[in-house]
């Protein structure tokens, strides 16, 4: 489980970015690899999962 901040979160268009605690590292996140609801500045617990386009934020949940 990875620890960080959601940056940005588009509810309407599902998606969004999580900046990784300790490093500059930000992960994409979509609706689907949501667990709860989560909105720009929440506390989050992650895993990574290996997407199209990089790494991306799955499993996420409030911290």
């Amino acid at each position: 489980m990875n620890n960080g901040t959601v940056k940005f979160f588009n509810s309407t268009k599902g998606f969004g970015f999580i900046k990784e605690d300790g490093t500059s590292k930000e992960y994409f996140v979509h609706v689907s690899g949501l667990i709860d609801e989560i909105r720009e500045n929440d506390e989050v617990t992650f895993d990574l999962q290996d997407g199209k386009k990089g790494l991306n934020a799955v499993n996420v949940k409030l911290a």
